[in-house]
């Protein structure tokens, strides 16, 4: 098969969310799959890191695609022109965009529907461009695939797509995820936390990660006894909204936050690996890879009751509803304080862990993927 993809998203380390999927699925079925040519389109130049097998090919197209403007340009003018005169098997974006101008088929893959949720937690332009494409986009696709069951009941009642044409495909978790140490677990307090004990939080500080109430639960965790414990962000600050940045400036214990920035792939392992618990509390999530971290890293892990959240924990995870800070601070103080609870969430996360991986991820894209092709 010819298989033309939308890389875009594999940006050298700049991956989040859709680039790690893109960056794991497509390493493996690309080289599963060395008889099928995979054509990869960049808006900008490629590390060599990502042409993953010789059965790749890069292209680059301009403009760069990172403004609704240029979405359109890259995606309708571009990419379209290119897979007209192309004609290949397949055109798979992983990040759900497709072309409304081109003919081949399109395998869609979105993530969730945050905007139509939430439209308050997108500039304006930015929200009146998914409004009006992403109904466009579900519609155009021969096929779409979704990373969570929450996500694809979402996309059948939003849009009308017919349940049968959307294919569930979980997340994974990258492999260097794994326990710590004690000796491990006390550079890392060093490293990241002033050498004290540690709640996380991992992801970008966008408004729908609900920074603000985790800010103030923290704060009420702090005040409920006295404590040393830090909380540690892992995140660009893209999304540094006003509201985000007041909140952190009214904390009474805003200097026993730590901002870490983005992190390598192993400073990450070993900063997850060495606290207390994660605190994931979005309001809204499509799936939510640092559950599996965590799992995998055998923390326990606090994260919220809503969209995909419970789908993905199950019981592995003290769930939380992210709109009370007394429900957050509450679930923080209680992990600190029982050391029975910490030990039977992480025996819960070892069980979870296991139903989650790239290896199925990909094979469950490349069925997908086929059977796009292959319909009528």
């Amino acid at each position: 098969m010819e298989i033309v993809v939308n890389t875009r998203l594999l940006l050298k380390d700049k991956l989040e969310g859709m680039g790690w999927f893109s960056y794991e699925t497509l390493k493996r079925i690309t080289n599963d799959h060395p008889d099928d040519h995979f054509v990869f389109l960049f808006d900008r130049d490629f590390d060599e890191d990502f042409i993953f097998a010789d059965n790749v090919t890069p292209l680059v197209l301009s403009p760069q695609a990172r403004h609704p403007i240029l979405f359109y340009w890259w995606f309708e003018l571009s990419v379209a022109n290119f897979l007209n005169r192309f004609k290949p098997d397949l055109f798979l974006s992983p990040d759900g965009y497709m072309s409304l101008r081109a003919d081949c088929k399109q395998l869609a893959v979105i993530h969730d529907l945050c905007f139509l949720h939430y439209p308050n937690d997108v500039s304006f332009i930015v929200r009146k461009y998914y409004n009006f494409f992403f109904l466009r986009f579900a519609r155009k696709a021969t096929r779409i695939a979704t990373v969570s069951q929450f996500s694809k009941n979402d996309i059948v009642k939003q849009y009308g797509i017919k349940p049968e044409n959307i294919d569930v495909v979980y997340d994974g978790c990258n492999e260097i995820f794994k326990p710590a140490n004690k000796q491990e677990q006390t550079e890392a307090k060093n490293k990241f936390a002033q050498g004290c004990d540690y709640f996380i939080f991992v992801g970008s500080l966008h408004p729908r990660k609900n920074i603000t109430r985790l800010f103030q639960a923290f704060d009420k965790f702090k005040s409920s006894q006295v404590n040393d414990v830090k909380l540690v962000i892992v995140g660009v600050k893209y999304y540094w909204t006003s509201e985000i940045k007041q909140t952190y400036i009214g904390m009474k214990h805003k200097d026993d936050v730590i901002f870490t920035g983005r992190l390598s792939s192993e400073d990450l392992q070993s900063a997850m690996a060495s606290a207390i618990a994660l605190t994931y509390v979005p309001y809204f999530e499509g799936f939510g890879i640092p559950i599996l971290e965590a799992f995998n890293c055998e923390v326990p892990v606090i994260t919220s009751n809503v969209s995909s959240m419970p789908e993905v924990a199950q019981d592995a995870a003290l769930l939380i509803d992210p709109f009370s800070v007394d429900s957050i601070a509450d679930a923080m103080l209680n992990i600190y304080k029982d050391e029975d609870m910490r030990n039977e969430l992480i025996a819960k996360g070892r069980k979870r862990k296991l139903d989650f991986s790239w290896d199925k991820t990909a094979d469950a894209l490349w069925e997908c993927m086929v059977r796009t092709v292959n319909s009528e």
